[in-house]
């Protein structure tokens, strides 16, 4: 439905979340992480790595944020873009 397929944290380290996902589609587009963060695409899928508050816009339909992080959990929020 977002042209990602399951979100998975590989890592919650120096303030920041690092996650992969595999593509589901044909194409992506991902706006962020706005605020401190990178993005990058690989073998099919899709890696993230975005500091707390930072906010990804993914194909323009759905948003993720990283609300927290403390220590090695983070709250992560999905929802839909708009």
């Amino acid at each position: 439905m977002y042209g990602l397929g399951p979100i998975e944290v590989t890592a919650i380290t120096g303030g920041a979340v690092e996650m992969v996902a595999p593509l589901t589609g044909s194409g992506y587009s991902i706006s962020g992480c706005n605020g401190g963060g990178i993005v990058s695409s690989e073998g099919g899928g899709v890696r993230l790595s975005c500091d707390q508050g930072t906010v990804a816009t993914i194909n323009d339909a759905m948003t993720l944020k990283v609300v927290k992080i403390r220590d090695t959990v983070a709250l992560l929020r999905i929802e839909p873009a708009g």
